[in-house]
């Protein structure tokens, strides 16, 4: 019998350190989610050429529903040039436990998490080897709750390993079925996680054309086994880590699993982590839903990581924001262009923010010197700039290069601090190894010592900072509505698959709010006065379908000035105390319903396909409702501009019904009606 014991975060990480308590040996050691449904099995599948007395390599399984969802697959670590920590192994120890993660969760999809879950520790010690170096081991720690598991490796202080040198992570997830995949393909290492979900099943990310052929594959992805699972598979708590990719090494057209590529060191690409033992690699998560609505819903990648880390987070706010780089510096006259990048233009975007009710002015590029970036290069006076804002309620956050800041962050936030900036967007990180993930948290950390809030951009896909750095609004890491200026990259199509991948990670900074609205055949690209694809409902939908605290609204003033339709984007709130998806499927459409007090919010979008939806409301709960809605109009397929804004009495009872244009959406704010 496995021992229970209640096993917390802290305890887990201390007990790196000292052995193991209250040994219990099993060879197959088993733990399963609080309902059940979830089982990850352990076992050693013994090896010819290594393995003696029981000895072999460590496998998992995993279960959903009593269906096999991962087959036997491998866990292990290169550690130097010796024989990969896991192929020679026995299970020594495994004790079980339980827990809650139970916590507010700032400015994000639900307010508060509470989420429960079965824990198991599984010791492997290595066989066979000299007694005078000593046996290596680790230990793989485990987490199922009811919408996934996570498990991680942890490496004890020992003697057999006397720092961590860690070339390769050996783990594997083999598939049961050859899923259908939906996966973010990216060049390299080196990226901004900007890129296209390509739909393919899983062997064909090995074999195409008939050859041998591979994908660099980032997180999250999403697959489906039909008549099994929908199964996320993400990353959290890289601190001290880095990032994890995939690919499909089989090279045959019937192989149809992954196994982990980790981003290698800048200083030494032979090498992924560096560091000194105890240690404990980021977390492998793998969601598991009956629906890909339940994936989104989850909180897996917070309930991962560690702790609220800041005593005071009064003076994080959340918010919408004008911005002035998407319309390229379109100033009170309609006039565009660089020549325009000045402080008398950016008041002009403080203005609107503060007659829209916006509480943030995003300031872009262009700003700062080149070589110096607490000096401005005369173009656009901050000081100035943050005192004017004031005199209208509004703050100004700032664009940053990753670059600058690594090299000036401990000179640059201090003088951001004093000159009063509210926040920094930090672009093209472009990195994603041990030092590049260290950096995001250095910033994370540094800026909130001088109270700035953070926008990654240009960067890896978020993986739970934001539950210990609750000033880490958001990230981009998505294709978003900048590659309308210069080509047809971004589309409803592409709106409609995110919901369903990039969103499963958290809060994307899409850039929404375009109003040059355009159908597929009359979309021209262009930098000045750009244009979007799809109808308007639609970018009024996206600030509902997408989580962001701290979204801009993109296009111009003069763009918002008299369309009724904007009266939605001023009221819309930024965060959640409430999610659920409704309805949807990855690459078609997608509705989800969010409540921020006693309001809910909706939004819907499709593909380029006209749909009719019926959505039930019971998600209102008690009480007489009136829907304010935001729809295509009749004639939206080809005036993708007009939008029928009216009022309807609605009830947890009622079914509303939804006609969308191809490209199109419905927004629809639903307050409690007087007297109810």
């Amino acid at each position: 019998m496995m021992k229970r014991m209640n096993f917390s975060l802290v305890a887990g990480f201390f007990a790196l350190a000292i052995p193991l308590m209250g040994f219990s040996q099993t060879s197959t050691p088993k733990v399963g989610s609080p309902d059940g449904q979830l089982v990850m099995g352990f076992s050693i599948q013994p090896s010819a050429s290594l393995g003696e007395n029981g000895s072999g390599k460590l496998m998992y399984t995993l279960t959903f529903h009593g269906k096999p969802v991962i087959d036997n697959s491998a866990l292990g670590l290169e550690l130097d040039d010796k024989t990969p920590l896991g192929v020679n192994v026995t299970i020594t120890d495994s004790q079980a436990g339980s827990g809650v993660e139970d916590y507010p969760l700032a400015h994000s999809k639900v307010s508060h998490v509470h989420d429960a879950y079965n824990s198991l520790l599984v010791k492997v010690t290595e066989a066979g080897v000299d007694a005078r170096r000593g046996a290596r081991t680790m230990t793989i720690e485990v987490r199922a709750f009811n919408n996934g598991i996570a498990f991680r490796y942890l490496l004890p202080q020992q003697a057999a390993i006397p720092s961590l040198h860690l070339r390769a992570e050996d783990t594997e997830f083999r598939f049961s079925q050859d899923d259908t995949a939906w996966v973010l393909a990216l060049p390299g290492y080196r990226s901004s996680y900007e890129s296209e979900y390509v739909r393919l099943n899983l062997s064909a990310l090995s074999n195409q054309g008939g050859i041998p052929s591979k994908f660099l594959i980032g997180m999250p992805a999403l697959l489906h086994q039909p008549g099994v699972a929908w199964i996320s598979l993400m990353e959290a708590d890289l601190e001290g880590n880095s990032s994890m990719y995939v690919t499909n090494p089989s090279g045959s057209w019937a192989g149809h699993y992954f196994t982990v590529k980790l981003s290698p060191r800048w200083d030494d690409p032979s090498y992924a982590v560096i560091g000194d033992l105890p240690h404990h690699s980021a977390w492998r998560v793998l969601g598991v839903a009956d629906d890909p609505g339940r994936l989104v819903e989850a909180n897996l990648e917070t309930d991962l990581s560690p702790a609220n880390r800041l005593q005071d987070t009064s003076w994080i706010q959340p918010g919408k924001a004008s911005w002035n780089w998407w319309v390229d510096n379109v100033d009170k006259d309609g006039n565009s262009g660089n020549k325009y990048f000045n402080t008398e233009t950016m008041k002009y975007y403080v203005d609107f923010a503060a007659e829209s009710g916006f509480p943030y002015f995003f300031l872009d590029a262009g700003w700062s010197s080149p070589r110096d970036i607490t000096q401005m290069n005369g173009r656009v006076d901050i000081p100035e700039l943050v005192k004017y804002a004031a005199t209208k309620n509004v703050k100004v956050w700032i664009w940053v290069g990753s670059d600058a800041v690594l090299r000036q962050m401990k000179d640059a936030f201090p003088v951001y601090e004093k000159w009063g900036v509210a926040g920094i967007k930090m672009d093209f990180v472009n990195r994603d190894d041990q030092e590049g993930i260290q950096h995001l948290y250095d910033v994370a950390r540094y800026g909130a010592e001088h109270h700035l809030m953070i926008d990654f951009h240009g960067c890896h896909t978020p993986w739970g900072l934001m539950r210990a750095y609750p000033n880490v609004m958001s990230y981009e890491g998505v294709l978003g509505l900048e590659n309308n200026k210069v080509g047809r990259r971004d589309s409803p199509v592409d709106r409609s698959v995110f919901p369903f991948t990039r969103l499963l990670a958290g809060p994307l900074d899409y850039t929404a709010g375009a109003f040059d609205n355009a159908t597929e055949a009359s979309y021209v690209a262009r930098n000045a006065s750009p244009m979007a694809m799809g109808t308007r409902a639609q970018q009024l939908a996206l600030y509902v379908v997408y989580e962001n605290p701290v979204p801009m609204v993109s296009d111009s003033p003069q763009n918002y000035k008299g369309q009724q339709a904007f009266q939605f984007l001023k009221d819309v709130p930024t965060i959640w105390d409430e999610t659920h998806v409704l309805a949807g499927a990855p690459g078609e459409y997608a509705t989800i319903a969010r409540r921020h007090g006693d309001e809910w919010y909706l939004g819907s979008m499709t593909n380029w396909d006209q749909r009719t939806l019926s959505v039930p409301l019971q998600f209102l709960g008690a009480g007489n409702y009136v829907a304010e809605i935001y729809e295509d109009g009749p004639d939206a397929a080809t005036e993708p501009k007009h939008v029928v804004i009216r009022n309807e009495n609605v009830t947890a009872k009622s079914t509303m019904t939804l006609h969308l244009a191809p490209g199109g959406g419905a927004a629809i704010r639903f307050v409690p009606a007087k007297g109810r």
